[in-house]
This record gives C-alpha cells, sequence and structure tokens, in this order.
C-alpha cells in the first residue's frame, strides 16, 4: 500500500510497510504523544501542560519511517485527546500549527485565542 505525506514541505510517496499496525499512545511521565510501529517509537509530538492548554514544541518521526503519513497519524491522536480531555491547544510546533491549519474544520477551535 501506498501513503502521501508532507515533509520538509513536499510531497513525498513511499511504501508503507505491510502488516505494521501503529500503536498511539500518551506518554505523560515523558509528556509527548507516541506512535509505536513493532514496538519501536517510529513518531512523537512532545508538549508541554500550561494550566488548561498543550503547548506543543516539537514533533519528529524516525529517519527509516519517514514519508508515511506518521506525523499526521500522532498529530490527530494529539488533537482528539485535547479535544477530549476539554483543553486548548498552543502549537508552537510548526508541523503541528501546520496541521491544525490544513484541518481548520477539525481542529480550529482547539487553538488558544
Amino acid at each position: 500500500m501506498r501513503a502521501l505525506a508532507w515533509h520538509d514541505g513536499t510531497m513525498k510517496q513511499q511504501q508503507q510497510t505491510p502488516g505494521t499496525s501503529p500503536d498511539l499512545r500518551h506518554n505523560e511521565a515523558q509528556s509527548r504523544y507516541e506512535l509505536l510501529l513493532d514496538g519501536q517509537l517510529a513518531a512523537r509530538a512532545e508538549y508541554r501542560r500550561e494550566g488548561d492548554s498543550v503547548c506543543f514544541t516539537h514533533t519528529e518521526v524516525a529517519p527509516d519511517r519517514e514519508g508515511q503519513g506518521l506525523a499526521a497519524r500522532v498529530a490527530a491522536y494529539a488533537l482528539d485527546d485535547v479535544r477530549t480531555r476539554g483543553l486548548k491547544a498552543v502549537p508552537q510546533c510548526s508541523y503541528i500549527a501546520g496541521y491544525i491549519a490544513r484541518h481548520e474544520k477539525e481542529y480550529g477551535d482547539l487553538v488558544q485565542a
């Protein structure tokens, strides 16, 4: 199966590893949302909690997993969790800010004014 994903501002197409099912989780101890593939950390969105806000500071994908849409999946998971917990998002990370801008209808209301 092929997947399209944004990477450094350009569209990139790569083969997804067949049979890999992502495990998404919130690692509160390390203040980050994680996506694991085959038990290995493949992508993460780091944050800092500030009152009723989650300040996203950095998003990263393992070099061997780039171009598979993993950053988008962890971003959506993180933002959905922020909504579920009744919090606001502060997108200091350029990836999260861009993701919210591209998905304004779904996540624009989460951004703290």
